[in-house]
């Protein structure tokens, strides 16, 4: 993705975004000690919660977006870096990822890597999406591939997160481990142009089919999105909708 994340559209919906990561924090159990990673800590909204949960531990953000890591406030350090390549300097207690591991792949390297980094005792929390299956997400596919044949093409689209039961397998003989998944039936408002769950994924799963356009094929493509969406999540009264979205959670602590 070449275009940088946009903090602001981001944040818009920062109560919706930082609730899983209030629901994931509440089940990491205590740590040895160490660091605490926020690993794609974005913008720093879970800086505080973390902070409150783990009083006086040091605190590390990382994130590959220079735009998000120059908002993020509460770290006592920020690091730059790549997630696939990232590596602490010293073993932390806590690696937490928030909306970040299903932008990468290769999960089955990746998760055993994050996990090989920590301390002794230390725990890997991870928060992943799983709406990649439902209309929000199948439409922009759908939509791209048969407007843009040229540069999009799905026909071996697998999921970028897998199923729990797969998790557990790659993960079990690692250390404790509890993965569970939750729904969370999401309010919109109304948006001020097009459909609110437009609103909601414009900056996240739009951006690598808007990266790729120009800005009139953006706006036809945008048009036919917002029709199919008021199919799949009819407006409210107030103009706004309902937006189930699908979450996976993963916590492992190692022996």
């Amino acid at each position: 993705m070449a275009v940088d994340w946009n903090p602001a559209a981001y944040a818009a919906f920062r109560g919706l975004r930082l609730r899983p990561a209030l629901d994931l924090l509440a089940q990491v159990p205590d740590l040895p000690p160490g660091d605490a990673v926020d690993l794609g800590c974005g913008d720093g909204a879970a800086a505080g919660p973390l902070a409150a949960r783990f009083p006086g531990r040091r605190l590390v953000g990382v994130d590959a977006s220079p735009a998000m890591l120059e908002q993020a406030a509460g770290y006592a350090a920020k690091t730059l870096a790549d997630i696939a390549d990232w590596r602490p300097g010293a073993p932390p207690a806590l690696v937490f990822s928030n909306a970040a591991l299903h932008w990468l792949p290769d999960h089955d390297a990746l998760l055993p890597r994050l996990a090989g980094l920590l301390a002794p005792g230390g725990t890997l929390a991870v928060q992943m999406p799983v709406n990649h299956m439902a209309p929000s997400h199948r439409f922009l596919r759908d939509i791209a591939q048969a407007m843009f044949p040229d540069r999009f093409d799905f026909a071996g689209y697998r999921p970028p997160v897998a199923t729990p039961s797969e998790y557990w397998a790659l993960l079990a003989p690692l250390g404790a481990l509890s993965v569970w998944e939750t729904e969370y039936l999401q309010p919109l408002g109304p948006a001020a142009e097009g459909h609110p769950v437009r609103a909601f994924t414009a900056s996240t799963a739009m951006r690598p089919f808007l990266d790729r356009l120009t800005a009139e094929e953006a706006a036809r493509f945008t048009a036919r999105y917002d029709e199919a969406l008021d199919s799949a999540y009819p407006r409210l009264e107030d103009g706004g909708a309902l937006f189930p979205f699908r979450r996976l959670f993963l916590i492992l602590t190692r022996p």
